[in-house]
């Protein structure tokens, strides 16, 4: 398996209050997620989950999500965005080519 960072954005028609960004923080925790959208019309989280593919990522990414909005208690606004990023290549983005980690 490999592990992805999933990022997720949705957004609606209000802007988001510090209570429901904390509530939705508190849901996406157990994934090893953090939440986002404090004072924006948009609600976002991004969580880490295993898979084989970035297809599989994202879908287990947005199932995750949609889990943690709804035991949060948000709105269930559109998703906006969706990405799923290795670990792989996470860390291949932080070297420059040609120069050795650490």
């Amino acid at each position: 398996m490999i592990r992805w960072s999933v990022g997720i954005e949705a957004e609606g028609d209000r802007v988001m209050e510090l209570e429901e960004v904390v509530e939705l923080a508190d849901a996406v925790a157990p994934a090893g997620g953090i939440a986002s959208g404090i004072g924006t019309n948009r609600y976002g989280a991004q969580l880490v989950v295993e898979a084989e593919t970035r297809e599989k990522a994202l879908e287990r990414g947005r199932a995750e999500f949609d889990a943690a909005v709804k035991k949060a208690g948000l709105p269930a606004f559109p998703v906006v965005r969706a990405e799923a990023v290795s670990e792989a290549e996470d860390y291949d983005a932080d070297f420059e080519p040609g120069t050795a980690p650490g």
